[in-house]
């Protein structure tokens, strides 16, 4: 299994309402841009693209994801002024070409932020908005316990990308101010999502964190791992109903001089 076929957008969509809220939360520390034009790294299918573009009132909007997965499923949302491309977000750069820079969810999974970022910076243009949002959940036990047993599992095996690339919320800030952003907010923010049973969290997880170790176990060994981790995380969390999921999110935003 490649790289490229590990997403799958309907197993991602499944609590689409819960990951819904930072994208809007994102969105709603843009100041107002007449017809910008708009990038989104990490668009996923597709479908929250669509609507931000409708949303800011767009000239332009271009989506941008590494999985072929979900780009193919993004042409239900592509139009005359709303365009998808596969493309590796952390190399991504074209200067001076958007009014707003927005990757929600999307950032975590590529390496050395400060780079990455400052690529995305010099894409604005003057005044631009660079919206960004990264999960910051890796200490909760849904995440260690994946850890945990793929380790046993596999011995070396991928590396959690939150833990690995995510930055504290105060290097984040430092990192704007250094960018050139004359204005940022930067804010540590708790979700807590009520979910029907902890057997959901498996679900959620599977559709994210998860998706790191389907390369590794193949096609076959997949779904024993999942089983696995279920009977894992069952025996530590309890089979709860409902489940208290809490998940922890950096969120900001910057405008260039």
């Amino acid at each position: 299994m490649t790289e490229a076929d590990r997403w799958d957008p309907d197993q991602y969509n499944r609590f689409a309402a819960e990951r819904e809220q930072p994208y809007w939360d994102l969105v709603s520390l843009l100041a107002p841009v007449d017809h910008p034009r708009v990038i989104d790294l990490g668009c996923g299918d597709g479908r929250l693209t669509a609507l931000l573009h409708t949303t800011l009132g767009a000239a332009h909007t271009l989506g941008l994801d590494s999985s072929a997965a979900m780009i193919t499923a993004s042409d239900d949302h592509s139009s005359a002024h709303i365009t998808f491309a596969r493309q590796d977000i952390g190399v991504w750069e074209e200067p001076d070409a958007f009014d707003v820079v927005l990757a929600n969810a999307s950032l975590q999974w590529v390496p050395d932020h400060a780079a990455v970022l400052g690529r995305w910076a010099h894409s604005l243009r003057p005044g631009g908005q660079l919206v960004v949002q990264v999960p910051s959940n890796s200490d909760h036990p849904a995440h260690l316990v994946a850890a945990e047993l793929a380790t046993e599992l596999l011995g070396d095996p991928p590396p959690d990308p939150v833990a690995q690339n995510v930055l504290a919320p105060e290097r984040y800030a430092v990192l704007l101010d250094q960018l050139g952003f004359e204005r940022q907010h930067v804010r540590l923010q708790v979700y807590l999502h009520h979910l029907s049973s902890t057997v959901d969290v498996v679900e959620w997880v599977k559709g994210t964190t998860l998706t790191r170790f389907k390369p590794a176990f193949g096609p076959e060994g997949w779904p024993r791992f999942v089983d696995r981790y279920r009977e894992r995380l069952l025996a530590l969390e309890g089979d709860r109903s409902p489940y208290l999921y809490p998940f922890k999110r950096i969120l900001m935003w910057g405008r260039r001089a």
